[in-house]
């Protein structure tokens, strides 16, 4: 979901273009497509003219009940239009960790958490100068710090989006306002004001009207000024009719002077709409549910929401739009519990959801948007993993008989009341809460300290009785410890983020800390959610990629490509002609593009050596291709290893480092031989890629041997 749980309680129709559900939004008739002077996103004689990218939050391709259609399934208006007009990739994955901050970031910018700073999400803690810790936001304007609003001033001073040299990471959005593109953000993390309080701060300062308002009505705030924003190309039209603030990113490469944004829904909707309302697909104004105007919410952008702002924007001007989608199977704004597969009420979202996408392809397409001269992107962050019992009855398809199910909910389990029980553990320490939770002892104590090592060896030891199946459970599946966290991509540019260890638990399970005792049960279903995620699990890292537009292939739906969320944004500016400042951490995926619209380096024979080298890279780096995976399963085992002197822990950790930097060092290298191939006009040669596979491939054979 977009926002953490832990958080949240703590603070058929053909192309889909023809069939239209009653009440459908008619296009603004003052905005009709008009055209985007000086925005430069078509290549080699293609006509794009509009790029459109949706990311959902955890919408599923595959079944969680084979009897239930799933996801995408329910949604045939958008699943007809993928697989007919372009490619729908079903072997697609997240990285580690598997959440929204860190993948959708991932995904929006082709970097893994390690660069973009935000990889352990959707909060994470940092360590003060007197070894506790605090907690803070993933979720927060690109230029921020840390955000956390329990403190006057966070003693961490590094950004959010840290890169790893210490500064900021470089914004996904200048690439396209630099080729004179208005780029459109609806609720896309860090890329729109996330909150009232640091980022108001940060964007409009303490002395307007903005942080008065936020300070007398935070709700009207949010409605008014979070979610929703247009970074602007310069001389832009849309920051003309809005109320544009300084546009800055102080350590963007090749300088960002000049620029303007537009933050909020207050600014926004008067820049887009002829009458200052922005309609969802139902025709229906968008509302908070106070009934403020503008941004109604993170979890209440839903299909009809989200895509009634990304028509706007586009029928008023703003050529490049990315949107995020919540999630389907959660009760939004209700109170009524989590719904497992097949559920009546899932069902229905998912029905509202389908025909919010009749109704946006319909609306675009009597705009002239469509698949000739737009790239469409949607994809989803992750897959859930279902925690729940089995549904009655037994035969329940939930389209024709809806599911019921009498135990449902995701098993919470208190490490600290567990550790201390169980083990007699009471080591000081706090944790991400999650079900990948990632423990930060207080002291900030080395890997290889006699108080880590105790306390990993006690947690790889706890056990759990499900009240699901009754059965007895190891929760922690899999443990890294900060060796193995580099190598997942998991540490970033700031240390004093990175964890003690983390434990990828069974995916039934969300690990937090509660008191440091059972006298309330430490083991207990959560009945308010179901669905997890962040763990390392196949149902949770394979999710999926639909493209659609100018140069892609019509190849339907298919599995033939391994690829993960850092491909994405190579692959479209492969398509569009753009470049980025910096080597993206992904490939192009050029077996889905057409031959004359992959990059000239890229074609022909060429193309198949590019691509040989480029799938063995993706097995070498991905933070679930087969490298990391091997050396996961390695560090847990080293982890849990006793022996005299702990040589076992040691020797094997050494092992891992040196082999981890070994792939950093290779997979460094191959990385910019792919980029400058496809970007840079430096043509590799066969031998080399030949040579850099066999590299790789070795690589990966080393740590599937240390896996055992």
């Amino acid at each position: 979901m977009r926002r953490s749980k832990w958080l949240a309680l703590s603070l058929t129709a053909g192309l889909g273009l023809g069939m239209v559900t009653a009440g459908a939004a008619t296009a603004d008739p003052g905005h009709r497509h008009p055209q985007s002077n000086g925005c430069q996103i078509s290549a080699d004689g293609r006509d794009v003219q509009h790029v459109i990218y949706l990311q959902f939050d955890n919408v599923h391709f595959t079944r969680d009940n084979p009897n239930v259609p799933s996801d995408l399934e329910q949604m045939p208006h958008l699943l007809d239009f993928l697989k007919d007009n372009g490619t729908l990739d079903t072997d697609h994955h997240t990285p580690l960790i598997a959440h929204t901050g860190d993948d959708i970031l991932t995904s929006i910018t082709g970097l893994y958490g390690d660069k973009h700073g935000q990889s352990v999400s959707n909060s994470y803690r940092y360590y003060n100068p007197d070894g506790t810790t605090n907690s803070a936001s993933s979720f927060a304007y690109w230029t921020d710090g840390v955000a956390d609003t329990s403190v006057p001033k966070p003693s961490d001073s590094a950004p959010t989006m840290v890169g790893p040299d210490g500064k900021m990471a470089p914004a996904p959005w200048a690439a396209y306002t630099k080729a004179g593109c208005d780029f459109g953000s609806v609720s896309t993390a860090n890329t729109v004001l996330e909150n009232t309080t640091v980022d108001i701060n940060k964007v409009f300062g303490t002395d307007g009207p903005q942080y008065a308002e936020a300070k007398a009505d935070p709700a009207k705030a949010q409605a008014d000024y979070v979610g929703i924003g247009v970074h602007c190309a310069k001389d832009s039209a849309i920051c003309a009719k809005g109320n544009p603030s300084p546009d800055v990113l102080p350590d963007e490469p090749g300088g960002y002077n000049g620029y303007q944004a537009l933050f909020g829904a207050k600014y926004v909707d008067q820049a887009i709409s002829s009458d200052g309302v922005v309609r969802s697909t139902a025709g229906t104004p968008i509302t908070d549910p106070k009934g403020n105007p503008g941004f109604p919410g993170f979890d209440a952008m839903t299909a009809d929401n989200s895509l009634g702002y990304v028509a706007q924007m586009q029928e008023s001007g703003v050529p490049v739009t990315y949107a995020y989608i919540s999630d389907a199977h959660d009760q939004h704004g209700a109170d009524a519990g989590a719904m497992g597969p097949g559920a009546a009420n899932y069902t229905a979202q998912l029905k509202s959801y389908d025909n919010a996408f009749g109704n946006f392809f319909d609306r675009l397409n009597k705009d002239g948007i469509n698949k000739s001269n737009t790239l469409f992107v949607v994809t989803s962050d992750e897959n859930d993993h279902f925690v729940g019992g089995q549904p009655t009855p037994a035969n329940c398809d939930g389209v024709t008989v809806p599911c019921s199910y009498q135990q449902i909910g995701e098993v919470n389990a208190n490490a600290r009341g567990l550790l201390a029980t169980q083990q007699g553990v009471t080591t000081p320490f706090q944790v991400h809460a999650d079900s990948a939770p990632n423990f930060y002892l207080n002291g900030r104590p080395g890997q290889d300290d006699p108080t880590t090592r105790s306390f990993e060896q006690a947690w790889s030891k706890v056990t759990a009785v499900n009240p699901i199946t009754g059965k007895t459970d190891t929760v922690s599946n899999y443990l890294a410890d900060q060796a193995e966290q580099k190598i997942l991509h998991m540490q970033t540019g700031d240390p004093l983020r990175t964890p003690t260890f983390t434990s990828f638990s069974d995916p039934n399970y969300f690990v937090y800390a509660g008191a440091a005792n059972c006298n309330a049960a430490c083991v207990a279903l959560g009945p308010a959610y179901a669905w997890n995620h962040g763990d390392f699990s196949p149902d949770i890292n394979t999710t999926w990629l639909g493209l659609v537009g100018p140069g892609v292939r019509h190849d339907g739906e298919t599995g033939k490509v391994w690829s993960d969320h850092t491909d994405i944004r190579p692959t479209m500016f492969a398509l569009l002609g753009l470049t980025d400042p910096y080597t993206h951490d992904g490939r192009v995926l050029t077996e889905f593009l057409d031959n004359n619209a992959r990059p000239g380096n890229l074609r022909g024979q060429h193309g198949r050596d590019y691509q040989k080298l480029a799938a063995a890279y993706k097995q070498l780096n991905a933070g679930v291709g087969a490298f990391d995976s091997a050396t996961l399963k390695a560090s847990t085992r080293n982890i849990e290893s006793v022996s005299a002197g702990d040589q076992q822990y040691q020797q094997g950790t050494a092992q891992l480092t040196a082999l981890g930097s070994q792939r950093d060092a290779l997979a460094g290298q191959i990385a910019k031989v792919l980029d400058q191939d496809a970007f840079g006009g430096q043509r590799m040669d066969a031998p080399q890629a030949d040579r850099l596979t066999a590299q790789a491939d070795a690589l990966v054979k080393q740590a599937q041997q240390l896996a055992g």
